[in-house]
């Protein structure tokens, strides 16, 4: 048998195994598995950044209402708009429900994500979301706070792009770390899920 032929399964093999393990640690986080023995409890923290429109926003506004967070940055390629599009079709599903919710877009990009930057980017996007930046050090606390990895990677060009955390994470009212939100289902479902925080 050629080393081709030999190859091939393992790394199907390999593969399906990984995929099995990532899906298993997923389920595990969302069903709460890992709150014992993982700092989920520890996520979130004091925080004051700026919104779009210039106004301050700290994590006391996240009291009284669930929270949906997704951090990103306004030149990112792909996964950013694609999340904020999944996110702003749970708020169009919500209806007036979505005036009960936070939904955030903090900055990993200071560096370049302006409030005015910002509120550009966001035009594409439900106007219930809120934009968030600030200064350098104000950003990399609340990346540390909500245990956020952000990275520069510099590009050919001279530019370059970042590498972060992906997630959606979901506040209750209280402003405590529930979970990662699944935005992988049907914006109804999701909007049906949300609501369960209010």
């Amino acid at each position: 048998m050629s080393a081709a032929r030999t190859t091939r399964p393992l790394v199907i093999v390999t593969a399906f195994a990984a995929s099995l393990a990532i899906g298993l640690l997923v389920m595990l986080w969302l069903a709460g598995g890992f709150r014992g023995a993982a700092p989920a409890a520890g996520v979130g923290g004091p925080f004051r950044l700026t919104d779009q429109t210039g106004q301050v926003v700290t994590d006391k506004s996240l009291q009284g209402r669930p929270t949906l967070i997704f951090f990103g940055f306004t030149h990112c390629p792909d996964i950013c708009p694609t999340s904020l599009f999944e996110m702003s079709e749970v708020l169009r599903a919500m209806g007036a429900d979505a005036d009960r919710v936070n939904a955030y877009f903090i900055s990993v990009d200071p560096e370049r994500d302006t409030p005015q930057a910002m509120k550009d980017y966001l035009q594409s996007f439900d106007p219930h979301l809120k934009g968030l930046t600030g200064s350098p050090d104000d950003v990399a606390k609340v990346l540390a706070a909500y245990r956020v990895y952000a990275k520069k990677v510099p590009l050919k060009d001279g530019d370059y792009t970042m590498d972060h955390t992906a997630l959606i994470y979901l506040m209750d009212r209280d402003g405590k770390f529930v979970a990662p939100f699944n935005l992988k289902q049907a914006p109804e479902q999701a909007a049906s899920e949300l609501k369960h925080y209010f």
